[in-house]
């Protein structure tokens, strides 16, 4: 039977480094002591630090600027974490992708069509209205503001877990949903389904926005089974 693990000093200066911002009432951007003064304070070598600094900036619980400082992180209450060690998905992969978003997406939309309101609405506009000035070749504007569509539906759910969900998946995976977008290769019938979603939200139809946006996720997957090179 292999030995459980020992934590290690800079497993244990990371939870020290957390329970200070938690204790100190630290909220995302307050700027937090030097590196010299948090080496001397945890009575640690600054290379030790270095490493667990480095542990909370991938989480995002910290942001190391440099010149500045170390500030709180805007992710350090967040649930679920976009993994910053994942690489290129193969296509069973993307397809899953595809997949986990259909099955999460589309109640996410009904939930925004409850809960529509004034602003958020307006939110939603702006991120289409800027969508249909790129559809004649910028992909990478493109692809932002699509993926800023997805990111404000489900946010406008009201499910802060959730809307994590959606963004760490959306966030990790971007190179793989632009992909999507070129093997997909239909720019006016992908807005036009977003704005088909857009409609039901502001009619407050949850029904029609959930059937809505699962009809779009499933017409991209569609598309991209029937384009992908056979596995």
């Amino acid at each position: 039977m292999s030995e459980v693990a020992r934590p290690t000093l800079s497993d244990a200066l990371t939870e020290r480094m957390l329970e200070l911002i938690r204790t100190g009432g630290h909220r995302p951007g307050d700027r937090l002591p030097s590196t010299r003064e948090l080496s001397q304070r945890f009575a640690v070598t600054t290379p030790t630090l270095r490493e667990a600094l480095r542990r909370l900036e991938a989480t995002g619980a910290i942001e190391l600027r440099h010149g500045s400082g170390i500030y709180v992180g805007a992710d350090i209450e967040r649930l679920v974490l976009p993994n910053p060690n994942m690489r290129e998905m193969h296509a069973a992969q993307l397809l899953d992708l595809l997949g986990a978003r259909i099955v999460i997406e589309p109640p996410l939309a009904a939930m925004a069509a409850e809960r529509a309101e004034g602003p958020e609405l307006a939110a939603l506009k702006r991120v289409l209205d800027e969508a249909g000035r790129h559809l004649r070749g910028e992909d990478a504007e493109l692809h932002e503001a699509n993926m800023s569509f997805h990111r404000a539906t489900a946010r406008m759910a009201g499910n802060s877990v959730l809307d994590e969900v959606v963004d760490s998946l959306l966030t990790v995976h971007g190179p793989e949903q632009r992909e999507i977008l070129q093997i997909f290769d239909d720019r006016r019938r992908d807005y036009e389904e977003h704005l088909a979603i857009l409609e039901a939200i502001e009619a407050r139809d949850a029904a029609e926005a959930q059937a809505r946006m699962r009809a779009h996720l499933v017409d991209v997957k569609t598309v991209i089974e029937q384009r992908l090179p056979p596995r």
